[in-house]
């Protein structure tokens, strides 16, 4: 029997998702587990997997539409199943003529092969243009970055395989496309006696928000509105965990950072003190068994939090790796949404810009986030004596519904105590 595939609701509160593209093709025959399309979160890319075999009878969104959780985008049916009448099946789902966005074209026509010549039928009910509608192949990474540039992606050339276009290709359309000039106006006569204040000629550009910076906006001001924090600093000699930084580097291909080593202090700690390793919900206070950590990862026009999973268990090489691995995808746009989802604390690191000391907005659910400052060189002393330590600042953001203050002052005193004695964070 044939029936509607609809756009999943794959992240909570998730109202929209761009079909980014189709996996397979109308009439070609897919099995249980196989990806069917590619769809984009506000923050991940997420694969649409089979739940049975099956295939596709008639496609009815577009590749790069913006679709409503729950909207049909495709009419399917079992592999041994014969429907003649698509229209008249999908009119038995309630999807009436008009009603369906885009259909693909039919699987046994020439031109129904995923390339640049392929073209998209009209809906049922709607009128059908004379000039065909060539179908567009961009990566979805080249379609957000075109959205967010606010350029017509159709006018971009694609120099990606097949004519693909790739983020190479938006980058060079962004630096050549001129701004575009205002209607030219007779200007009004000055008065006599105007006087020209900087407000006159101060010059602005607005950038309209992306999907992706309203979703992180909401977030965080809902964090702020309905989440407590409070702050907890602390201050740490380091040169003992650079140290074993160095010595861990020797001679290794995976390269650990200090974020690293704090990562898996961060997951220490939360064993010591496993207070911090809960979330708030309406009904309870949730408390976790294994330590699930997000690490802040910054893109060229956002930053997402990808979660490691069991950091308690998992060796330094293979949070070193991780990392590595999460930050290449985020900056390609290929984190999955699941990936994106979890956690008791996140950490964020500006280190490495120079920034000493700063507090950072909980992620909800999670109960906590960890702000980790540059290490740097300062006097300090050590029985009576003045020395020169290299120290690092940390600040601790906790949402105190869930989170007590002395719990939140023994998690931070084991976390900086487990900073100058690093060999402990590995054992």
């Amino acid at each position: 029997m044939a029936e509607l595939l609809r756009m999943p609701e794959v992240a909570a509160g998730m109202e929209s998702a761009l079909l980014s593209t189709w996996s397979v093709s109308v009439s070609t025959p897919y099995s249980a587990g196989d990806i069917i399309a590619v769809i984009e979160t506000d923050k991940a890319v997420v694969d649409v997997e089979a739940e049975t075999d099956g295939v596709i009878l008639r496609i009815l969104v577009a590749d790069g539409d913006d679709v409503p959780v729950g909207a049909p985008i495709a009419l399917i049916a079992g592999t041994s199943e014969t429907i003649t009448d698509i229209d008249a099946a999908l009119r038995d789902l309630g999807v009436g003529d008009g009603a369906t966005i885009a259909a693909a074209p039919n699987a046994t026509s020439p031109a129904a092969t995923r390339d640049e010549s392929a073209t998209i039928a009209p809906a049922p009910g709607t009128i059908e243009s004379t000039a065909p509608v060539t179908r567009l192949f961009a990566s979805p990474l080249a379609r957000r970055m075109a959205r967010d540039a606010g350029l017509d992606i159709t006018q971009i050339d694609g120099t990606g395989p097949g004519g693909r276009i790739v983020r190479r290709d938006v980058e060079a359309a962004t630096r050549t496309t001129p701004a575009v000039a205002p209607p030219a106006t007779t200007p009004a006569p000055a008065p006599a006696l105007a006087v020209k204040t900087p407000s006159d000629t101060a010059a602005f550009t607005d950038t309209p928000h992306t999907r992706l910076r309203r979703a992180i906006a909401s977030r965080l001001t809902e964090s702020k509105q309905t989440a407590p924090h409070f702050y907890l600093r602390g201050a740490a000699n380091v040169d003992r965990l650079l140290a074993m930084r160095a010595e861990l580097n020797a001679g290794e291909t995976t390269r650990i950072s200090v974020n690293d080593l704090v990562i898996k202090a961060v997951a220490k700690a939360h064993v010591i003190v496993p207070a911090l390793n809960v979330t708030w919900t309406p009904d309870a206070i949730r408390s976790y068994s294994g330590v699930d950590i997000a690490v802040a990862i910054a893109t060229e026009n956002v930053l997402v939090t990808p979660v490691l999973r069991s950091v308690e268990s998992m060796p330094i090489s293979v949070v070193a790796s991780t990392v590595k691995d999460y930050a290449e995808r985020a900056r390609a746009g290929r984190l999955q949404q699941h990936e994106l989802e979890g956690g008791s604390i996140s950490v964020t690191n500006l280190g490495m810009y120079g920034t000493e000391e700063f507090a950072a907005i909980i992620n909800p659910p999670q109960a906590a986030i960890l702000a980790v400052g540059a290490a740097r060189q300062e006097p300090v002393a050590v029985d009576g004596a003045l020395l020169v330590a290299t120290v690092m600042r940390v600040t601790l953001s906790i949402d105190h519904r869930p989170v007590d203050g002395v719990n939140g002052a023994q998690w931070m005193k084991v976390f900086l105590d487990l900073l100058e004695h690093p060999a402990r964070i590995l054992a």
